[in-house]
């Protein structure tokens, strides 16, 4: 299962490529959404216990100071893939990704690009599929599919 957690609920329509791409993938999620600033006790109980409940990767979007990912990768063993989203209170989005980047020595959280759910969807999926021979079987097909559409393109404009 994976672990899907947003810091408000304007982040969900970003986050909602992640939890559309593992549908697809028929991974189980969960969602939620953990402040880390407003449900700080929250936070802690989710970090600490989320292995617990059989999660095996932590997805998590936040804006503006982003300080979720991180908060989670410090207490969580689990890896934690941070989505940096553009809110409405933020720099151009650079206040969210630099926060999320630039963890110190120690606590890992890998990050995918500004707005980038789907790719930590992605992500996330692959890191499930190296000990899941159906998710991986999965994950081959989807990037075959993409291939066939980059050539179907190629050829399409070849053909004009």
């Amino acid at each position: 299962m994976i672990g899907i957690i947003m810091g408000s609920d304007s982040d969900l329509p970003i986050m909602q490529e992640a939890i559309d791409i593992l549908e697809s993938f028929d991974i189980p999620i969960e969602v939620d959404i953990v402040s880390a600033h407003r449900t700080p006790e929250k936070l802690v109980e989710y970090s600490k216990n989320a292995h617990l409940r059989g999660i095996k990767v932590i997805i998590a979007g936040a804006g503006g100071a982003a300080h979720l990912p991180g908060m989670v990768a410090s207490m969580s063993p689990l890896p934690v893939i941070g989505v940096p989203v553009k809110s409405r209170n933020s720099i151009d989005g650079w206040d969210s990704v630099l926060s999320i980047l630039q963890m110190p020595g120690g606590v890992p959280v890998a990050t995918v690009a500004l707005d980038g759910a789907k790719n930590a969807g992605i992500l996330a999926a692959q890191i499930i599929g190296t000990s899941d021979k159906c998710v991986l079987d999965k994950i081959i097909t989807y990037k075959e599919g993409l291939k066939l559409k980059v050539e179907k393109a190629a050829k399409r404009i070849q053909n004009s």
